[in-house]
């Protein structure tokens, strides 16, 4: 093989950053949601006791993956372990608002239970929180492995850096796509297909806000595509589907797209 081509390769081995590998990060993110939802589990805890170690074994393990992470490095691991477990049961009431808004908005759904084990609308919102927890925290790196690893799971896309409220609810699913500088009220309710993104992709807008602002008590049907950072959907608002949107929508609107559609009946022979 030529040697310049493995060289190359030798080098890039020698320079590329040390990172956990991804189903580590995404083990350890596991355990934290199955601690807080035993639904998902199949052991449980016993006791008080046994559930506090399981906390102190976390944040062990949160401690190890920074430490060994190269972005992190030169942060006080302890400390962003203290203030992560400091907020953890913020994280488990946000997480209760989004099983009881998909448990009152889909007639479908027949449990909590049923909610926090199936859905994947649920798996990838708690991915997200947990993910921009450590966002905020001033963790670099491993939120963004984590909400990507809830997208391959359940395609469902929503960057660590977004804003969302109070009882969030995704229904379906798949195909959802929520950028970085998106900010979601409460009670905001989305639809499989649903994008809310970038109007450019270009690098020097990385700074700044390029996705929307969803206000609360929207409702946003399958398909519809909202863009720009300066567009604003007005609380109390419904987006049909299918619709394109890249300018601001005022309170209380409905917003529909309307095809022509034709309906021939064929004559029998």
């Amino acid at each position: 093989m030529d040697q310049k081509f493995l060289k190359y390769i030798f080098e890039k081995h020698q320079n590329t950053e040390a990172v956990p590998l991804t189903k580590d990060i995404a083990s350890w993110a596991t355990k934290v949601i199955r601690l807080l939802y035993p639904e998902q589990a199949k052991d449980f805890f016993r006791s008080i006791d046994e559930i506090e170690g399981e906390f102190w074994n976390l944040g062990n393990e949160l401690k190890h993956l920074l430490e060994t992470t190269d972005q992190c490095k030169g942060c006080d691991a302890a400390e962003k372990v203290s203030a992560f477990n400091d907020t953890i049961p913020e994280l488990f009431r946000l997480l209760n608002t989004d099983v009881q808004a998909i448990l009152k908005g889909d007639p479908a759904a027949q449990s909590e239970f049923e909610i926090i084990r199936a859905y994947p609308g649920f798996y990838a919102i708690s991915f997200y929180r947990l993910a921009h927890l450590l966002n905020s925290l001033g963790i670099n790196l491993i939120p963004r492995i984590l909400t990507e690893y809830a997208h391959s799971k359940t395609g469902i896309d929503i960057h660590p850096g977004a804003k969302i409220g109070e009882y969030f609810f995704i229904d379906h699913g798949t195909g959802v796509v929520v950028g970085e500088t998106t900010n979601i009220g409460n009670n905001v309710k989305i639809y499989q297909g649903v994008t809310l993104g970038a109007l450019s992709v270009d690098k020097d807008m990385a700074n700044k806000k390029r996705h929307p602002t969803v206000e609360d008590n929207v409702v946003i049907y399958s398909g519809a595509t909202i863009l720009g950072g300066e567009t604003i959907i007005g609380k109390n608002s419904t987006i049909g589907g299918n619709v394109w949107l890249t300018k601001s929508v005022p309170a209380n609107s409905t917003v529909y797209h309307k095809p022509e559609i034709k309906v021939v009946e064929n004559e029998v022979a």
